[in-house]
């Protein structure tokens, strides 16, 4: 057969969209621009051209580094903006709407006219910087400024931790004065995980009543609350993270209206005694609400949080309300082993719920005297699951990387394969675990017809089982147990590990402890000149 080989000029227009559509539009336009006509007017399509990201996104596991957030944000390749600088933005500068930009390349990038740009999405911004980026009048003409309706902005970690209460204050002037017309801000850390915006008892004094969605994360609830005391009396959509959710010692408005909000969002990683005192009051302003996303943990005095206490004092006060779901986790000393409400009865109290895949899970912990109760919509969300115990009522957890296991019983090798068979993409395990394995020899499973041999986690980045006891080392660390993937790094018991690799010379712990990129020991200093073998590729500290 003559001329076999299809060319890409041969395949028909509907072919060639199918197949650009599974592209980068960056790598689309740079490698196809200006190769011919037909194929000019293809990529120039506004599909391609709407939104263009000048930046990468990396992920962190791909970069070893011993704490790191989500990803890394990173600017292209120099001989890619060139072109796109000099021959491919002037040709399709009227039909872009969007633009990711980093840092760096910012002023070449918006030197080019957009004149339908409505949003801009900044990376590894400086808060040093904000007043000289805003006020820089090559960036921002007075036709961006009156155009752009949407804004992202990505403030850079500078090393100091939070920002100062004036520069956050700052942040949010030059934002609202650079552009009026902003109708949806989302100020969130992407390529940072720790950095939070503070007031303070100073409220930031900007006014806008164009902004319609607000995305951000605060350091205290006071923030949030300074956020929705009128300011934005137009907002629709609020979604929050908030550090710590206390009491201030500021007076602020907690009590009026917010007839305007449809959707809101409160994610708090940190457990909070003021359920009652400050997220039900700010709940309650929000007549309208028909989206409700809630993430909490809870110190309760008396009761646990279930469908009971949802409805009484959440679902009753928001008559609109047509999607509620959470991951909310309640701990309380109210309760003995005796009068604990059973799972089966926190599972009764959800049966009116519009939402019928509720999960609960409940237990008791004899030794600290407290029980605890975490329920949660189903499919599962986040992208952390913490605090399981043995009580874990399974499932598949495809959204979480990162979890954490307590329990004031035993686990057992079973409970492991659980785990491994529910958290398939798992990035991150904290083990807390005193109480000795019962049963320490391999088993059957009861469901398969196979021995519970070797546990594989394939995508974990970090392990810290240094507060458990010996036979959790052992668990992880025979690879007749567990297997664990290259680089990985881990927290462990410098005794313990001793104890379980009979002073670093066992054949079974050899393997899995060579995997190791990085080893941080609990309680040592000084190490014997040997260990350095056994873990020939880890950093050890």
């Amino acid at each position: 057969m003559e001329n076999a080989s299809v060319q890409l000029n041969d395949l028909p227009d509907e072919i060639l969209m199918m197949i650009f559509k599974k592209l980068h539009n960056i790598t689309l336009l740079y490698s196809l621009s200006d190769v011919n006509i037909r194929l000019n007017k293809i990529v120039h399509d506004s599909i391609f051209t709407n939104r263009l990201t000048f930046v990468n996104f990396v992920p962190s596991r791909l970069i070893s580094q011993i704490y790191s957030p989500k990803y890394f944000v990173c600017p292209l390749p120099d001989l890619v903006l060139d072109r796109f600088c000099s021959h491919i933005l002037s040709k399709i500068h009227q039909k872009v709407k969007w633009l990711d930009i980093e840092s760096s390349s910012m002023e070449r990038i918006l030197s080019t006219n957009y004149p339908n740009l409505v949003g801009i999405a900044l990376y590894n911004i400086h808060l040093e910087n904000v007043v000289h980026l805003f006020s820089d009048v090559r960036l921002f003409t007075s036709t961006y400024k009156k155009q752009i309706s949407s804004l992202v902005i990505d403030i850079k970690a500078s090393g100091e931790g939070n920002p100062t209460r004036d520069k956050n204050i700052v942040l949010f002037t030059h934002i609202f004065n650079t552009f009026p017309n902003l109708q949806t801000l989302n100020i969130g850390p992407s390529s940072i995980w720790y950095q939070y915006l503070s007031f303070d008892m100073s409220p930031p004094t900007v006014i806008s009543s164009t902004l319609l969605e607000l995305y951000v994360c605060l350091v205290n609830f006071s923030d949030c609350l300074y956020l929705l005391d009128g300011r934005f009396n137009q907002l629709h959509t609020f979604h929050v993270d908030i550090d710590f959710i206390t009491s201030s010692r500021s007076i602020i408005n907690n009590k009026e209206k917010l007839p305007n909000l449809k959707s809101f969002k409160l994610y708090c990683d940190f457990d909070t005694e003021f359920y009652y005192e400050l997220i039900l009051p700010l709940l309650h302003r929000m007549s309208n609400l028909e989206k409700l996303d809630l993430a909490l943990i809870v110190l309760t005095k008396k009761t646990l949080i279930d469908g009971n206490n949802l409805k009484l004092n959440i679902i009753n006060y928001l008559p609109l309300l047509n999607k509620f779901t959470f991951n909310i986790h309640s701990s309380t000393s109210f309760y003995t082993k005796f009068n604990l409400p059973s799972n089966e009865y926190i599972q009764e109290t959800f049966k009116d719920f519009k939402n019928k895949q509720i999960i609960s899970s409940i237990d008791y912990f004899e030794e600290k005297e407290y029980s605890q109760c975490h329920i949660y919509s189903y499919p599962y969300q986040l992208i952390y699951y913490n605090n399981i115990t043995n009580n874990f009522p399974g499932g598949i957890f495809e959204c979480v990387r990162e979890i954490s296991l307590f329990d004031e019983r035993s686990f057992e090798h079973e409970f492991f394969f659980q785990i491994f068979q529910s958290f398939l993409f798992l990035e991150k395990l904290t083990l807390i675990n005193q109480k000795p394995q019962n049963n320490k020899q391999l088993r059957k499973s009861k469901n398969q017809n196979q021995n519970l041999s070797i546990i594989q986690y394939p995508y974990l980045l970090k392990l810290d089982i240094s507060e458990a006891h010996k036979d959790y080392h052992e668990q992880f660390l025979f690879d007749n147990k567990t297997c664990l993937p290259n680089n990985v790094r881990v927290s462990m018991n410098y005794r313990l590990v001793k104890k379980v690799t009979r002073n670093f010379r066992r054949i079974t712990t050899r393997s899995n402890c060579a995997k190791m990129n990085s080893v941080i020991f609990l309680e040592k200093s000084k190490f014997p000149d040997h260990l350095k073998d056994y873990f020939p590729h880890a950093q050890i500290s």
